[in-house]
């Protein structure tokens, strides 16, 4: 599987292809790989995140989860850069318990491109299950300048 690893803000990064559809961002330096013109595109975006110079990620994807996580999925691509949305908010509107929310966000294979870092808790910020937990969600978050109260 091809891949590339990138050094960034939050830390070494390692993204990873198959068929031409970007399926996970790792932390840490994955193994050395040849890296591709879509890796070297996605490493290029995210640069461009890092930078605030990039509001929307334009990569192929692929996801492999239950259909409700890719629907979590889904709905976290939809919330736009600088917004936040409650793990509640995201509940009701699925129609689900903010508890699976938080754990299909745990389980996010593209982090970052698929923004859960964008899901807070009703009362402060929830989890992050990046490397550097919560410190790494805190980035993002003032990357976007989002306010946390």
């Amino acid at each position: 599987m091809p891949s590339l690893s990138l050094p960034s803000p939050i830390g070494e990064l390692t993204i990873e292809e198959e068929e031409e559809r970007i399926v996970a961002i790792r932390w840490g330096n994955g193994a050395a790989g040849n890296g591709s013109p879509l890796l070297n595109e996605a490493a290029r975006q995210l640069a461009a995140y890092f930078a605030g110079d990039l509001r929307d990620f334009n990569l192929p994807l692929r996801l492999r989860g239950s259909a409700f996580e890719t629907r979590v999925w889904a709905a976290m691509q939809a919330i736009p850069y600088g917004e936040t949305r409650a793990y509640g908010d995201l509940a009701e509107t699925l129609g689900s318990a903010p508890r699976a929310i938080g754990r299909a966000c745990g389980t996010n294979p593209i982090p970052i491109v698929i923004p859960c870092h964008r899901v807070l808790a009703k009362k402060g910020l929830g989890g992050y299950s990046g490397a550097g937990g919560l410190a790494t969600k805190q980035r993002l978050l003032a990357l976007e300048r989002v306010g946390i109260a």
